[in-house]
């Protein structure tokens, strides 16, 4: 356009028409980007959380002060490539398992294992326990083996802490059928609620957390040592109840979900840790993870 002007000495409306383009549109100046601070914040904020979508990055800007519209989010956060990428997978229809319309805090916990490895490639397994009503992630006890015996001492140390479940929900494994988990149950009158075999849908609250627990926490973190898998867990389990907001709560954490419907903090109470328990490395009895050895080392 300003070479068509000087070279042929057009004026600009003239060389617009000549061009074929709107006069407005040549004296158009780009404006600044309004949304340049919030912008560098979400990339940041994405970056530390990259399996989070846009509603869960949405909802920790507001709970840090950011009063923006979740719109605007999603379109910066599809501006910038954000997105996660999610493998979509072929699914059987199958009839739904009818599920209990929970009330309250302990009316059932829900248990699994998951496995994960160490460099060295010795396996881990972790003992998953959840509140299927507060979403909470009452336990992650870690181990190369977890017997029925560990699954109740457990179950005890929680109850010791929370009180007493009316039911817990898990599978058919040897842990949660065997005699000792059946006489276990007996005394207390705790309802142990086996699914169908090859229905893992039908303890779907924890299958859900030990997909965000493999996402967020094991396939980001390398353990060398047991210590070190039981300290990273146990902090990722304090983020997941105090920090982490959760979809299914309105975005709010379980620990905000629990403390609205009048269940208080009961890990505040002061108390003595048991063995093996994840309060070894958080109220110091213990180091942190120890790089050299498998056993915690104790302190002073």
């Amino acid at each position: 356009m300003a070479f068509a002007s000087v070279s042929y000495e057009l004026s600009e409306r003239r060389a617009c028409k000549l061009i074929g383009i709107d006069r407005t549109s040549y004296r158009y100046e780009p404006q600044p980007d309004r949304n340049a601070e919030l912008r560098q914040e979400l990339v940041k904020l994405a970056r530390q959380k990259p399996r989070y979508g846009y509603r869960r990055l949405h909802a920790v800007l507001e709970r840090r002060g950011r009063a923006v519209n979740v719109k605007r989010v999603y379109r910066l956060y599809s501006e910038e490539g954000l997105s996660v990428r999610r493998r979509k997978r072929k699914r059987l229809v199958r009839e739904r398992a009818e599920m209990p319309r929970l009330q309250r805090p302990n009316e059932e916990w829900a248990m699994d294992f998951i496995v994960d490895g160490l460099a060295n490639g010795r396996m881990v397994r972790i003992l998953s326990v959840v509140d299927a009503f507060t979403r909470e992630c009452l336990a992650l006890e870690a181990d190369t083996s977890l017997g029925s015996g560990r699954v109740t001492r457990v179950l005890d140390r929680l109850i010791e802490e929370r009180g007493q479940p009316l039911s817990v929900r898990s599978d058919n494994g040897p842990e949660f059928t065997s005699r000792r988990m059946l006489g276990w149950a007996e005394e207390p009158k705790i309802s142990l609620v086996h699914i169908q075999p090859g229905r893992p849908m039908q303890n779907g609250h924890v299958e859900s957390f030990h997909g965000r627990l493999r996402d967020e926490c094991l396939n980001v973190s390398w353990f060398r040592t047991l210590n070190d898998v039981r300290w990273t867990v146990n902090r990722w389990r304090q983020e997941y109840n105090c920090e982490r907001p959760h979809s299914s709560l309105a975005y709010k954490t379980p620990r905000e979900f629990a403390a609205s419907q009048g269940y208080g903090d009961v890990e505040s109470k002061e108390r003595f840790p048991h063995l093996h328990s994840p309060d070894y490395y958080g109220d110091g009895l213990y180091s942190s993870p120890n790089q050299n050895r498998e056993t915690p080392a104790i302190a002073g």
